[in-house]
């Protein structure tokens, strides 16, 4: 099977790639290093011991992705090329509408143009804005709290209306929670441009001494310490879970890719620091607007259609992470 992969080169992007070629597919990368970097793509090769078929443009690009699929018979395509920073989608709202939905939709149509109809789709636990009760479940009632997530729950509605308009498509509409952790030799991992927004790249940066204090954000939630508590999944899980889905695709499906377990940014920080044996200094601050006290999985689905279950424990987040920043030190 022939998958392209759009942000391949990204935190997950990557991870999937690597996975999706141990398990003895043919890939073909589309990246524009918007938000990752070329070396990556030099470390993934690296890997995996082959050259890539690698595409350096952006998906909103019609003639680019032309080219892309008139030279590669494509399979599968698994869709994470866009912006996805929840507080620059806030500053930046018709940034995020133009890049993520014009994205898509110049995929999806060439996509349909050359007969390849089948995709999976990266889509967000914010789907599901502030859940009235837990574990959180597919057919949950869905809303969002910011343009980043609405920008994947109107990509979902589009999905939604592509298959009812023609079901020769087959769609798989994955629902992440938290992605954390990283491939564990540390070739490859997640080192965002600029300061963090996500917490343990942040926590990463604290404990390396490039950032002063990590800024828990509220510890007033109704939780067991609280602090704000998520579903947090090894992308490495994770990436696995796109090779499954990928080799199931059968008309339209959702499924959250989770554990369905619950753990507090301190149960993340006190983890963290015991596994590596580091100090990470934390202060109070007061709590960010849009915050849920608690967002975690309801998984049964995915293990039942797809044979999925996370296997990576919070220890082995937390030392993978740290592993592959301790290795990006070393070589820097």
């Amino acid at each position: 099977m022939k998958v392209l992969v759009t942000g391949g080169i990204g935190y997950i992007g990557s991870h999937t790639v690597y996975e999706l070629i141990k398990a003895k597919h043919d890939v073909v990368i589309v990246d524009n290093f918007s938000n990752s970097k070329k070396e990556t793509l030099e470390k993934l090769k690296n890997l995996v011991g082959q050259d890539l078929s690698f595409y350096e443009g952006d998906v909103c690009d019609k003639a680019f992705l032309e080219k892309v699929f008139q030279e590669e018979k494509i399979d599968v395509v698994i869709h994470f090329a866009g912006f996805k920073a929840v507080g620059e989608s806030v500053e930046k709202p018709l940034l995020y509408y133009q890049n993520n939905l014009e994205s898509t939709l110049t995929l999806l149509e060439v996509m349909g143009k050359h007969n390849c109809k089948n995709l999976i789709f990266s889509s967000s636990a914010t789907v599901y804005g502030s859940p009235e009760h837990l574990p959180i479940k597919e057919d949950f009632p869905l809303s969002t709290t910011n343009p980043y997530g609405t920008t994947k729950l109107m990509i979902e509605k589009i999905l939604k209306d592509l298959y009812q308009s023609d079901s020769s498509w087959n769609i798989t509409i994955l629902r992440y929670f938290n992605p954390i952790g990283n491939e564990e030799s540390g070739t490859l991992g997640e080192d965002p441009k600029g300061i963090p927004n996500n917490l343990m790249p942040y926590i990463v940066r604290v404990a390396t001494g490039e950032l002063e204090i990590l800024s828990v954000f509220g510890d007033d939630y109704d939780t067991k310490d609280g602090t704000g508590v998520r579903d947090y999944i090894h992308v490495v899980d994770l990436a696995r879970g796109h090779v499954l889905a990928a080799e199931k695709l059968s008309g339209l499906s959702i499924y959250n890719l989770g554990t369905g377990h619950g753990y507090s940014v301190l149960d993340l920080v006190k983890t963290f620091e015991k596994v590596n044996n580091v100090k990470v200094p934390y202060k109070i601050t007061d709590r960010r607007p849009g915050d849920i006290a608690m967002c975690y999985a309801d998984v049964t689905k995915a293990k039942e259609e797809l044979s999925f279950e996370a296997e990576k424990t919070l220890e082995d987040m937390c030392r993978d992470s740290y592993t592959y920043i301790k290795n990006c030190k070393k070589q820097g």
